[in-house]
């Protein structure tokens, strides 16, 4: 039976989708072609007429999951006041909600480390995802150069990342709280501006009665 183009593509597509959110649950190695086909609702042999090579799934499902984080934080920028929008995005991140479900998270956390031991194509593809968001973020941090809000940006996403993994490690008790905090204070310069705000306020009390 032959089948239309847009059903080819409609099934591509499908198979990408389930793809993207197994990956991100399992693991780049976790699941097989077998399964991400069954998955999908279709047969192991069906595979090839859609894909060249499990490299190429990959791939694809991960260039999926990046770029919908990439929209996600686009639409929440949108909506939110420029001097607001890094916050939001690294406060939307850095949640218990996304920390519990990897499967429909950003791709990095999950697939990073396996990513970096695979062939010099994919981390290509993936290195070329993440220089996108890289340049999202540095797009939401306003008055200040373009190569100083990248390379804040690259910390800021660095941080966020690894705040996730270590989260993760720790459960979803009272330690992984923590640490999701502690990597919101970290990235959005919480903890450090604080303390020279008190000690200046502090300075000016003292001040004050000399003044008189």
């Amino acid at each position: 039976m032959r089948y239309s183009k847009q059903h080819k593509q409609e099934t591509h597509a499908r198979i990408v989708r389930k793809a993207s959110v197994r990956l991100r649950e399992k693991g780049a190695h976790g699941i097989g072609v077998a399964d991400l086909m069954k998955e999908a609702g279709l047969t192991h042999g069906g595979f090839y007429a859609h894909f060249d090579s499990r490299e190429a799934l990959v791939i694809e499902a991960f260039t999926y999951a990046m770029d919908r984080s990439t929209a996600r934080w686009r639409e929440v920028s949108e909506a939110t006041p420029p001097d607001k929008r890094l916050a939001t995005i690294v406060e939307s991140y850095l949640t218990p909600l996304h920390r519990d479900d990897p499967g429909h998270g950003c791709a990095v956390p999950t697939l990073g480390a396996e990513i970096a031991r695979e062939s010099p194509k994919t981390r290509k593809a993936f290195a070329a995802k993440l220089e996108q968001m890289i340049d999202m973020v540095a797009d939401q941090i306003p008055g200040v150069a373009r190569k100083a809000a990248r390379k804040q940006a690259m910390a800021a996403l660095a941080t966020m990342m690894g705040t996730l993994v270590l989260s993760r490690i720790a459960g979803n008790g009272g330690f992984s709280d923590d640490i999701l905090s502690a990597g919101r204070e970290a990235v959005l310069g919480r903890a450090v501006a604080a303390k020279p705000v008190a000690r200046k306020a502090a300075s000016k009390r003292t001040a004050a009665p000399a003044r008189h």
